[in-house]
């Protein structure tokens, strides 16, 4: 059930986000009076779901068609609406351009004052990047709506009498379980999402922390903190403490596994040090890294001593039950006037933009390469419960992660459209067909590529 709950999340998530795109590209083609043949949401190799147009003013439909019934191609003056089969995205053909239909035959034709070649170059850039304004300004949009209806999370540090879960990496720093983050760069610490984010993501540094004897001591981490915390594995470096010793599952083929560890059971101990928070195991598992772990454990009235190895980045493959937060009361929510709302959400979706493409830093690492997913870890993202403010809270992020990754300069996306178009308006020259069509080609081998890595990533991470 989980597994459908997601999927139907991640569905109507993509079929919004791709509806909207596609939108801002229509509106402005209809705007500059150009012709658009095709509007369809998800791709239609071979068969389409649906059909629908107006033939000569006549309502039509079709479901289950490999084809564009050969009455309705009669009709070139109304757009054909569609769905399509493969959720992957979805597209408007617009008559005289070459997209990923590769449709070459009319290019061959003189050109006719409605397709798009016979634009100004400025109107035709319009077009091509309205699909990534409307994403961009969505996301914004739906940050600004979810803080005004749902408010956020604020961390009260006052009342936090346990301190904070630290990952046991930052204890060469003097920082670990039971101390208070109390400012960042000079900034109270009001949430620990952002300071989980300003140090991996944002270049802070500089840390107030209150230990657990009441002491103070200002923290500078090295500039290479970010790479350190993300090749350990050490992310989230921050949260908040809690209880979770009961096994919730077994990772298959896992040190865990082969050690005997079964679903249900209680964690007593590690390494005879008793657990009593989550950050206890995760640190004591951490400091065995490469070697083995004793483990007694409580299996209905029986207590066991279970023997497993601990793989290189301080785990040995199992989950814990949902967490009890100890300090819990630490975390209350702020609501905000509308007013305040379109601030923050903007402050909000600019922190979005700029963390994404900060990210990218670990994507050409080793393991950044190897942490590439596809649609299972998107789907991944969205919680096993329908939840409006988590499904919106993902949907604004996809928005914006969409608007960037379509304005990339590779053909085949906006930006690979834009690109031409920007060296048309300064040269005053069109790029040759051929030179379209052969960037379109790589463009669509290279997306496609992408495409299967990233998938095949997921897959194997099932499988192992």
């Amino acid at each position: 059930m989980d597994f459908w709950i997601k999927a139907a999340q991640l569905f109507l998530s993509l079929a919004i986000l791709v509806t909207l795109h596609e939108l801002g590209h229509f509106l402005p083609a209809k705007l500059f009076k150009t012709r658009i043949e095709k509007f369809y949401l998800f791709f239609n190799p071979w068969l389409s779901l649906f059909r629908y147009k107006k033939v000569n003013g006549v309502k039509k439909t079709a479901w289950f068609t490999k084809d564009t019934p050969k009455e309705w191609s009669e009709d070139q003056h109304s757009t054909e609406w569609g769905l399509g089969w493969l959720p992957l995205g979805g597209y408007v053909k617009i008559a005289g351009m070459i997209d990923e239909s590769m449709d070459t035959e009319q290019m061959k034709q003189p050109a006719q004052p409605w397709e798009f070649r016979s634009k100004k170059a400025w109107q035709r850039l319009i077009i091509m990047i309205g699909g990534v304004t409307v994403n961009l300004i969505l996301g914004y949009i739906i940050y600004i709506g979810v803080v005004f209806t749902w408010g956020l999370t604020e961390l009260k540090q006052e009342k936090l009498q346990k301190g904070l879960s630290i990952h046991p990496y930052l204890k060469k720093y003097n920082i670990q379980s039971g101390d208070i983050v109390l400012e960042l760069e000079g900034q109270k610490v009001l949430n620990l999402d952002d300071l989980n984010k300003g140090i991996l993501l944002r270049d802070s540094r500089k840390l107030k922390i209150q230990h657990e004897d009441g002491s103070i001591e200002n923290i500078l981490l090295p500039k290479e903190i970010d790479q350190e915390l993300f090749q350990a594995g050490a992310l989230p470096a921050f949260g908040l403490r809690s209880k979770a010793n009961i096994v919730a599952d077994v990772l298959s083929g896992t040190p865990a596994e082969k050690a005997g560890l079964k679903k249900d059971d209680k964690l007593l101990s590690v390494n005879n040090k008793s657990i009593v928070y989550f950050d206890d195991l995760q640190s004591e598992l951490y400091n065995c890294k490469g070697k083995s772990a004793e483990l007694i454990i409580l299996r209905g009235k029986d207590s066991l001593k279970l023997k497993s190895t601990v793989k290189p980045d301080g785990t040995i493959g199992f989950q814990t039950n949902a967490k009890v937060i100890i300090d819990s009361t630490a975390i209350q929510t702020k609501n905000y006037g509308f007013g305040e709302s379109i601030a923050i959400g903007v402050q909000f979706g600019s922190n979005t933009l700029s963390d994404y493409v900060s990210q990218f830093k670990f994507v050409f690492t080793k393991k950044g390469a190897t942490s590439i997913g596809g649609f299972a870890s998107i789907g991944n993202m969205f919680p096993p419960i329908w939840d409006w403010q988590s499904f919106w809270m993902n949907t604004a992020l996809l928005s914006i992660v969409l608007a960037f990754m379509n304005i990339l300069p590779i053909p085949a996306l906006d930006g690979g459209h834009v690109v031409f178009l920007l060296y048309e308006m300064i040269t005053g020259k069109e790029a040759p067909q051929k030179i379209l069509e052969y960037a379109q080609y790589v463009g669509i081998v290279l997306l496609l590529g992408l495409m299967i890595y990233a998938n095949g990533n997921d897959l194997l991470r099932w499988l192992f």
